[in-house]
């Protein structure tokens, strides 16, 4: 049997003395402490926005816009046109991010941008008109790099259609909460409005607390196309029936142009048939009235004259 501890020892450790918590103030206050961020940040979201070859200065400075506004995304150089749109799913992958904002350009004319849900979908294809950057509108407006965005959104979303484009949209350019590079307050709303089918995107800065707004840019308009059910391709869920190819834009002011050159050939063809063969004759009824030179009644009356004097 093990030996029993000393009652006298048991008893002074009783006896010690607890210490009373200090009452004296902290030497610094908790309004003068950092804000204390949380080492993970729970919805990671990253949004790889990049573009393809042949795209025009404008469209160029308008997908660096989007990277400034968004804090959650990450670059990535120029895509081949030639290549796949599904090589975009792994560079997505290897770049770590879970959705992707595709600018592609055809023609050097038309520039379509796709928003996707990598590497699942759904996805988006949509063709940007009415683009303008922020240094080509010089507002007056300025929001802080890095600030969290209010996103509004029409009521016309609660169509099925666009409540999936809302959803995307909401996943795509919302920052994520406790996002290190973010700023830890809102000063400026993403505006999302749909007028003749389509999405009108505005930027506005919040001024004062009772809601006025002054508009910063980017600012562009986006017509949607098809929805599909992957990533960059698969099953289309929905077709947008009141969309018109800029092709068929095209071809239809080339027709009305050249309208104006037939109309051109019609009138002077229809001038010449108007105009008799010889103008220069003159009226046919002009030879009624035909009466002799003046010479020829002066000599007439001399010779009357004449006449009666002999």
């Amino acid at each position: 049997m093990g030996r029993k501890r000393k009652r006298a020892a048991a008893l002074q450790e009783e006896e010690e003395p607890v210490p009373l918590p200090s009452l004296a103030p902290p030497l610094v206050r908790d309004s003068d402490e950092p804000v204390k961020k949380k080492k993970k940040w729970i919805n990671k979201q990253r949004v790889l926005v990049f573009a393809s070859r042949g795209m025009s200065f404008r469209n160029r400075h308008l997908m660096e816009d989007m990277r400034t506004l968004m804090p959650h995304s990450k670059p990535e150089s120029k895509k081949e046109n030639k290549d796949n749109l599904r090589v975009i799913n792994e560079i997505a992958e290897m770049k770590n991010c879970n959705k992707c904002v595709y600018f592609e350009n055809r023609k050097k004319k038309d520039l379509y941008m796709w928003v996707a849900n990598v590497p699942k979908g759904p996805s988006v294809k949509f063709l940007v008109l009415n683009a303008h950057t922020m240094k080509e509108l010089k507002m007056m407006g300025n929001c802080l790099k890095g600030s969290r965005p209010l996103l509004s959104f029409d009521p016309a979303f609660d169509q099925p259609h666009f409540a999936v484009i809302r959803e995307l949209l909401v996943q795509t350019f919302g920052t994520p909460n406790q996002l290190p590079k973010s700023q830890p307050f809102h000063d400026h709303v993403f505006c999302f409005s749909i007028l003749d089918n389509k999405i009108w995107f505005r930027n506005y800065e919040v001024l004062d607390v009772d809601g006025k707004l002054s508009e910063i840019g980017p600012r562009f308009v986006l017509d949607p196309i098809k929805v599909f059910d992957g990533s960059f391709g698969g099953q289309t869920l929905w077709d947008n029936p009141h969309f018109v190819t800029p092709n068929t834009i095209r071809s239809v002011k080339k027709k009305a142009q050249s309208f104006k050159y037939t109309n051109k050939v019609q009138q002077k063809e229809g001038y010449k048939k108007r105009t008799p063969k010889d103008p220069f004759l003159g009226d046919p009824t002009n030879d009624i009235f035909q009466t002799k030179p003046p010479e020829e009644a002066v000599s007439e009356e001399k010779q009357i004259f004449i006449r009666k004097k002999i």
